[in-house]
């Protein structure tokens, strides 16, 4: 597998199980380790803030790389940052006393404290997309930072409405919630947690394709994870959704 692929499965992995087999996520540090600079040469390490400096995404020129819920950016910008981040997100989660990943990890908040769409008013285009990445990123490397998470909270907030996007930045956003410091995910998620139990109690998904199979036992998961930081939903924080025989659909079984 390609470093993306390790960076996809294992955020995949984490979202449905809460947790990795101890030598799985041994081997999935030493794989990202390992990839630190390996990439290709879209532009030279600490050109600018704007781009990565640890994992430059491998080419050729102009390749996009997916999203963990399967988007496809449409600029380097949104894809090299998503590459990047995502990949020391994991780290600082599974290695967070590594020296070379407490290293990475600072040089990578300075880098984006330059940035339009890691520290300002940003919902220009796909900086609105990579505001979104860096939420996530911070909710592991910077959990303490509330004033910086509530910021890009707040550029979400701002921005979201502006033109009609795609349902990923939605469910990205959800995602971000799902694993941000609860006291302040809980006052976004109450806006949205009517929305997220119908979704659980009386939606399901196709599972035509390839994708529909990998993504969608991914949302729903999400989903779980988020309502189960409350006490009444706690008991369902290990539940897996299921396939109904008479329908081929993926549900979730929300009943005690």
């Amino acid at each position: 597998m390609d470093l993306h692929e390790w960076m996809i499965q294992g955020n995949h992995e984490l979202i449905r199980y809460g947790t990795l087999p101890e030598e799985r996520g041994k081997e999935l540090v030493e794989r990202l380790l390992e990839g630190r600079n390996g990439g290709g040469d879209i532009w030279s390490p600490g050109e600018t803030s704007r781009y990565p400096i640890f994992y430059i995404p491998p080419g050729p020129k102009g390749k996009k790389w997916k999203t963990v819920l399967g988007q496809v950016p449409k600029t380097q910008l949104f894809s090299a940052n998503m590459y990047e981040l995502e990949i020391l997100r994991l780290l600082c989660l599974l290695a967070p006393n590594r020296e070379e990943v407490r290293q990475m990890r600072a040089k990578t908040l300075d880098r984006l404290r330059g940035t339009c769409f890691g520290y300002t008013d940003d919902g220009v285009g796909e900086c609105f997309d990579v505001s979104l990445v860096v939420l996530r990123f911070l909710a592991i490397a910077a959990p303490e930072d509330s004033e910086w998470i509530l910021s890009r909270i707040d550029n979400y907030n701002r921005h979201r409405e502006e033109k009609k996007r795609p349902w990923f930045c939605l469910w990205y956003f959800w995602l971000c919630l799902s694993e941000l410091p609860f006291p302040l995910a809980q006052p976004e998620i109450e806006k949205y947690k009517g929305e997220m139990l119908n979704w659980l109690t009386n939606k399901s998904c196709v599972m035509h394709s390839e994708t529909d199979k990998t993504i969608h036992p991914v949302i729903l998961c999400m989903l779980r994870n988020t309502l189960a930081r409350y006490p009444e939903y706690e008991y369902m924080k290990d539940r897996q959704p299921y396939i109904d025989e008479k329908d081929g659909r993926l549900h979730f079984h929300m009943a005690r």
